[in-house]
């Protein structure tokens, strides 16, 4: 064989060797730890089980879902915003199914997520010490849903939630986030557009922080409250830019708290430096916090735009 046919078939092997794992292998799923591919998401997701590991997903767009049951995973894509996983839920209920030790899930697309009882979502955080970033949630009936688990939590950084959302099934409205009884919610530069019902952000934690986002709804359809502390919290809202639009189920507040119940104490829930204003040419009244706990909230500078009553009890 020629010396410049070896050449070249040493620089193919050499690229084949450098290449990633799921390209060579075919796999679009790649438990990192042990280079092993796998056809389906579940199996990579099984192989990890309870022990520690990181799931690299490839470009492309994938019908898929996995339950997370045990152990400590990553869920990661080869290059950030171009892998999704659309359109199948496990167990009716998302694509990813959490309910392990700790979870983090980073550069992924969830797209056109629904179920039969109307909450499909990205992501259904049950149980553990879960964190999202760099993600998008997008044209699906619910962004993320928890369970009710007081020693979980879930952070969400860099994230964003488009079109997002119903009220139109008769076990109630799905929102861009709902957290249940979760031990606290932090969300932090993260932005919320477009949504298509119920609430952009609602939560029943004890303990949030919604820091430096943003809230579009000025393209917004049947949304109801930006923010919605249902059985109070404390923690803080700062550092975000609010934008109410003109196509609302309810434009009666921006956020409320304890709406529903005094299950959690809101005394100190601090609300400051925030932006909020009507959309342009919008011209009617609303209220920018709505508090029915009773609690003394610690309600600091906000830059309200016109209209907009800074505070009201309910």
């Amino acid at each position: 064989m020629k010396k410049t046919h070896l050449l070249a078939l040493a620089s193919i092997a050499g690229t084949l060797a450098s290449a990633p794992l799921w390209a060579q292998s075919g796999a679009p799923y790649t438990v990192v730890e042990t280079g092993k591919g796998y056809a389906r998401l579940q199996d990579a997701v099984s192989a990890i089980g309870d022990g520690r590991g990181t799931v690299r997903i490839a470009s492309g767009r994938f019908r898929d879902c996995a339950v997370q049951e045990a152990g400590d995973v990553t869920f990661s894509a080869a290059v950030a915003g171009q892998s999704v996983l659309e359109g199948e839920a496990c167990e009716d209920k998302a694509a990813l199914v959490l309910r392990g030790r700790t979870t983090h899930v980073e550069g992924l697309v969830f797209a056109n997520q629904k179920s039969g009882a109307g909450n499909g979502a990205g992501i259904r955080a049950e149980k553990g010490r879960i964190s999202v970033s760099q993600s998008w949630f997008r044209d699906s009936q619910q962004g993320i849903l928890s369970a009710d688990e007081p020693n979980s939590t879930l952070t969400v950084d860099k994230s964003t939630f488009t079109r997002l959302g119903t009220c139109e099934f008769s076990a109630g409205c799905a929102h861009s986030i709902y957290v249940g009884g979760f031990g606290a919610l932090t969300v932090t530069r993260s932005r919320f557009e477009i949504g298509r019902g119920g609430h952009y952000v609602k939560s029943r934690a004890a303990k949030v922080a919604v820091l430096a986002s943003s809230f579009d709804d000025s393209q917004g359809k049947w949304t109801n409250y930006m923010i919605d502390l249902p059985a109070g919290a404390t923690g803080k809202i700062a550092g975000n830019w609010f934008v109410q639009g003109q196509h609302k189920e309810n434009y009666s507040a921006f956020i409320a708290v304890g709406a529903e119940s005094r299950t959690n104490s809101s005394a100190g829930l601090r609300i400051e430096g925030n932006d909020a204003r009507l959309v342009p040419g919008l011209d009617r009244d609303t209220v920018w916090v709505a508090d029915w706990s009773g609690d003394r909230l610690a309600i600091g500078r906000n830059v309200l735009g016109a209209r907009l009553k800074p505070f009201e009890r309910r």
